[in-house]
């Protein structure tokens, strides 16, 4: 008996050190089913505690009756609670542990306070959604990852001011996602290429060598060493569609800034 109180003792201290929780639930002298005051908790608990995962549960009985008979009585009280737990989809680990300590563990002064269910269980941790940013960031990433030199990278969502290489605000996120790129692989070189649409004759004013240049502007004020970088304009003269351009979509396909992969 000391032994298993020994065993309980250090038992509950591991749980408190392991960041797991506890739910205890009392039974009626002598009985091992559900009564209505048990069930409102268990029914309450189930409800608001959400990616739960149950590891073990534990039955427990007052002095009174025989060791024999008590350690059946805790016995069943796991089992009514476990059934209920199953019933209700609660999930509960594979490795998860019953087991019925009958009386033989510190006793309350209150008897009614040692006829109980302990439920030991984990709040388990749900990773938070990714952001948009977050996402882009890993496309880039792997579009990196299994570019080869001379590859061609389109940055999405890069925003200017018409005919005008201003960048608007809501181009920073892909400005950003580049930076972390180029942080992330300090090896990497690249070019930066800029494209424009529409055009059937050259511009006095090529706007996208202006783009280009702004976005190596950015990455140069933001700590990239220039020397990893280049910049280049090359107008109407790579469009993805033919120009003229049929749609809309098409005009903004062909208006774009990209990088080129020199080095990795």
């Amino acid at each position: 008996m000391k032994l298993k109180l020994l065993f309980i003792i250090l038992l509950f201290n591991f749980f408190k050190m392991a960041g797991q929780e506890k739910l205890e639930i009392f039974f009626d002298f002598d009985k091992y089913d559900i009564n209505m005051g048990a069930n409102q908790k268990l029914t309450d608990w189930v409800a608001s505690s959400k990616n739960i995962e149950v590891k073990k549960i534990y039955g427990f009985c007052d002095w009174k009756g025989t060791s024999v008979y008590n350690d059946s009585l805790s016995w069943k009280r796991v089992h009514t609670v476990y059934d209920y737990l199953k019933e209700r989809n609660v999930k509960i680990n594979t490795d998860y542990e019953i087991k019925g300590f009958g009386k033989d563990f510190e006793q309350s002064k209150i008897q009614s306070e040692n006829r109980k269910v302990i439920v030991i269980y984990e709040i388990i941790k749900v990773p938070e959604p990714k952001t948009k940013e977050q996402i882009k960031l890993e496309e880039l990433n792997n579009s990196l990852k299994t570019s080869n030199i001379g590859d061609h990278i389109k940055l999405d969502n890069l925003y200017f001011f018409n005919n005008s290489a201003r960048l608007l605000p809501n181009s920073e996120p892909v400005l950003y996602e580049l930076l972390c790129v180029m942080n992330d692989n300090p090896k990497l070189k690249i070019e930066i290429q800029g494209h424009i649409c529409c055009q059937t004759l050259p511009g006095v004013y090529d706007v996208s060598v202006s783009r280009a240049r702004a976005v190596w502007m950015f990455l140069i004020k933001k700590g990239i060493n220039k020397n990893r970088m280049s910049f280049k304009g090359y107008g109407t003269t790579r469009p993805i569609h033919p120009i003229p351009e049929k749609s809309a979509q098409e005009e903004e396909d062909n208006r774009r800034v990209e990088i080129m992969i020199l080095s990795k």
